[in-house]
């Protein structure tokens, strides 16, 4: 619905660059998907309809990475930002997409334990 879709070319041009030197390229809408359920028939109708996806984290990226040169459709997954487990025992977490270094240090906070910058583990 509407409050998780948009065309306004303020938001498309926001979701269009991130902090590189590439000059923006815009997707042809934005969605807010909030559960796995949501991204999987975004991405199976993208997927039919041959219609570009490009996911969008905080746009802090220094590669370009969320430049829509092809157009499309651009996945914000900046409201699936649970975090679902925390092992203490093996030092890991299940987290969702959405979930920035800030918000899991947050998290963290009182464990002992934290997240440093450039720490990815997949």
């Amino acid at each position: 619905g509407a409050p998780n879709v948009s065309t306004a070319p303020a938001v498309r041009e926001q979701h269009g660059h991130d902090e590189s030197m590439h000059p923006c390229a815009p997707p042809d809408v934005v969605v807010w998907p909030q559960a796995v359920g949501q991204v999987q028939e975004l991405a199976a109708l993208c997927h039919r309809c041959r219609v570009p996806m490009v996911p969008f984290g905080t746009g802090t990226g220094l590669e370009g990475g969320v430049n829509a040169v092809q157009g499309g459709v651009c996945f914000d997954l900046s409201r699936m930002d649970a975090i679902a487990e925390l092992s203490l025992e093996d030092f890991s977490v299940t987290v969702e997409p959405g979930v920035t270094r800030k918000a899991l240090n947050k998290h963290l906070r009182g464990t002992g334990l934290w997240f440093p910058v450039g720490t990815v583990s997949v």
